[in-house]
């Protein structure tokens, strides 16, 4: 997967898009000055530093978070269409889709990944970035809600149990948070859940776009038949010769 620079750069300018159209008060500015500021590096970034995962070239990260956010507005209107209550906002649902991953950029300073110079590793293990040791380690999770902290951007409860749980169950530190048994320490809103579910089909439809056909092949129509179809060919099968199994496939 290539993206060339145009492409690379209206995903991004759809980024700044949302944050003027969605985002609210003095966070508008905030998150914009943010972006702005690291807008090369978060435009060139790969979603994932090994092919094996998904969106690992220059432009993955943001192509990956256009497609949450799109995602997570659909997944949205679906949900209450289908009966959720309204205990989030729209900018609440924008700014945890857009900040789901923000800490695969890195630290203020430095960049995550670096494009991997080990040819060995990137034909053998398909490496093709390194990950940066000069920063210590976080999750990704945790290093998205240090950085937003750093900028002095303040998020709401929401936004903050959104982004620390987008993973879902995948990621055991999530436990204490989406699997509880006891009404009052459940999630107060749908929004964590329809969060993951937009990350989660946007990663997989990356993988089925990059991977799928090299294991399956391209999807096949499956042709639909009737009983008479499937008389006519055991017929053909047996031959007019045998009355007796012809008559047996007639009564099936």
């Amino acid at each position: 997967m290539v993206l060339t620079a145009e492409q690379i750069n209206t995903k991004f300018n759809n980024l700044l898009g949302g944050i003027d159209k969605y985002i609210t008060g003095d966070r508008k500015g905030q998150f914009t000055d943010f972006y702005t500021k690291l807008d090369d590096r978060i435009a060139l970034l790969p979603a994932s530093h090994k092919k094996a995962y998904h969106n690992c070239f220059p432009g993955g990260y943001v192509d990956h978070v256009v497609r949450v956010i799109t995602a997570a507005f659909k997944l949205h209107s679906l949900w209450q269409e289908m009966g959720t209550k309204d205990t989030y906002t729209e900018e609440e649902l924008f700014v945890s889709a857009l900040n789901h991953d923000l800490g695969k950029i890195g630290s203020i300073d430095e960049t995550s990944v670096h494009p991997s110079t080990d040819e060995w590793r990137k034909k053998n293990l398909g490496e093709m970035y390194s990950f940066n040791t000069k920063i210590e380690y976080m999750t990704v999770p945790d290093r998205s809600l240090f950085l937003l902290q750093q900028a002095g951007i303040q998020l709401t409860t929401n936004e903050w149990i959104t982004i620390k749980t987008h993973d879902g169950l995948y990621d055991d530190a999530n436990k204490a948070y989406l699997k509880s048994f006891m009404p009052e320490t459940k999630p107060r809103t749908s929004l964590p859940f329809i969060i993951h579910q937009a990350d989660l089909m946007a990663s997989r439809i990356e993988f089925e776009r990059e991977w799928l056909d090299t294991f399956s092949g391209p999807a096949k129509k499956i042709e639909k038949t009737t009983k008479q179809d499937r008389v006519n060919a055991n017929l053909g099968k047996i031959g007019s010769t045998d009355n007796n199994l012809m008559d047996l496939v007639k009564n099936l």
